[in-house]
């Protein structure tokens, strides 16, 4: 891959996350997150309190790919086929026909996936991981691209159902809005009449070369001395003894697939080891499972990630770099 295509890939990155910044003020890391999942070809979970922009955030997107987009509230009472889709029987015809449901679109906004029972929260599973719906034995696929952005409110558990891990495991990113800083506050305060922010966003590219972008990012290379590190970080949770369960493979495997992303989207062919530090808790911290006695001791996952960090060591950034470019 020559620098010119680093250089296009750059530049519509910025022009995808630029575009949702009309939507999503004083939040540029959580929108490089997501917009990195979209097109690492993954799904994101946005963990944050309610009136922080996480339904505003999906819509920017869908709006900025120009892509069909839908929304879920997920209560107890939703019913998996209330998501895929179901075979109603149509009488004047004499047959069954078969009508979508809402995941047939490009971004799906699960909102508060945590709320619906975990008979429903599977049937999220099999298009998340495989891109297809299946249903009394036919299977349809889903659109291209297709990303799900599902969220869960971390402080209210009442009346919830936790995601179980290999359930999270297939998360892509998790990453948090947060509220925004006092000035944008007040700035916010001051548009309050704009009710949907979403609908300014103007669309910086199409869904299909949203598909092309994913395609060239997979291109992008990773020098045998970053992969090696990627997978040492893994292995240093699995022997952290804070850590009942530390990253699998899959997570190893994401990780690369993202850090392929954040390189392009800086213009960069090819992975560093920065790369990899500034993705490694979006990626990694929900795909580890904190031991009791370490939760009852305050440590978090994202703890356990930071000192997996620090202690293990990253290949030179120059060697890397001219391994990377030489691959």
């Amino acid at each position: 891959m020559d620098d010119n295509a680093a250089a296009t890939f750059a530049r519509e990155f910025g022009a995808i996350a630029g575009a949702c910044a009309a939507a999503i003020v004083g939040k540029a890391e959580a929108v490089a997150l997501v917009v990195t999942a979209l097109l690492a070809g993954g799904h994101v979970l946005l963990e944050d309190v309610p009136g922080t922009g996480k339904t505003t955030l999906a819509k920017a997107v869908a709006a900025a790919v120009r892509a069909t987009h839908g929304r879920v509230q997920f209560t107890p009472d939703l019913l998996p086929s209330d998501l895929i889709g179901a075979n109603i029987y149509d009488q004047r015809r004499g047959q069954f026909e078969f009508r979508p449901g809402p995941v047939f679109c490009s971004v799906l906004l699960a909102d508060e996936v945590n709320r619906a029972s975990p008979k429903t929260q599977s049937a999220l599973l099999e298009v998340m991981e495989e891109r297809q719906v299946t249903v009394d034995g036919v299977s349809r696929p889903a659109p291209s691209p297709f990303v799900v952005i599902a969220t869960q409110n971390p402080v209210e558990q009442i009346g919830t159902y936790p995601l179980p891990e290999a359930q999270l495991d297939r998360f892509l990113i998790r990453a948090s809005l947060g509220y925004p800083d006092h000035a944008t506050s007040a700035w916010l305060v001051e548009q309050c009449a704009w009710a949907d922010r979403s609908a300014a966003v103007a669309p910086a590219v199409t869904a299909a070369r949203v598909v092309e972008l994913a395609n060239l990012a997979a291109q992008a290379r990773i020098a045998p001395a970053v992969a090696g590190y990627i997978v040492s970080l893994c292995e240093a949770t699995r022997a952290d003894e804070r850590c009942e369960l530390g990253v699998s493979t899959r997570g190893g495997l994401a990780l690369g697939r993202c850090a392929k992303v954040w390189a392009m989207a800086k213009g960069r062919a090819y992975v560093t080891p920065d790369d990899v530090k500034d993705l490694a808790a979006a990626v990694l911290a929900h795909r580890l499972i904190v031991a009791p006695d370490a939760l009852i001791d305050g440590v978090k996952a994202s703890d356990v990630v930071a000192d997996v960090l620090r202690r293990v060591p990253a290949p030179r950034s120059g060697g890397d770099q001219a391994a990377g470019a030489a691959a």
